[in-house]
């Protein structure tokens, strides 16, 4: 699972909002700097208040059982990816993890589903 499909449970104005399912997921050890992230722009920009965004995060540790695996080796396999399907580093690897785990992909980012369609990896139903 990607930032992108995270924080459009955050986001009441998000197209993909909605109640956050229970989910075991695995994700790259970026996924928690690009959802804080993700959490402190929507602050600046008045999309969520910063209390809103700290009591988020207990409700996304408790929805979710994370798996967070720091496997991917950025130069001899994210980069690579990246190259082949014009994605930046970050999205790629998401697609690597998936890839090398044979796991679905859940992702809200039109560019990274293609990417993914493209390397026969499967996009979750669980977004659709």
């Amino acid at each position: 699972m990607d930032a992108s499909s995270t924080l459009a449970w955050c986001f009441s104005d998000e197209e993909g909002a909605s109640p956050l399912p229970e989910l075991a997921v695995v994700v790259p050890a970026l996924w928690a700097l690009e959802v804080a992230n993700g959490l402190m722009t929507g602050e600046r920009r008045g999309r969520i208040t910063s209390a809103a965004a700290t009591a988020l995060v207990p409700v996304l540790q408790d929805a979710l059982a994370v798996e967070i695996d720091t496997e991917a080796d950025v130069f001899r396999s994210v980069l690579p990816i990246a190259r082949e399907y014009g994605l930046s580093i970050y999205d790629a690897t998401y697609l690597e993890l998936a890839l090398r785990r044979f796991l679905p992909l859940i992702t809200l980012d039109r560019r990274l589903q293609e990417a993914a369609a493209a390397a026969g990896v499967e996009i979750s139903p669980a977004l659709r």
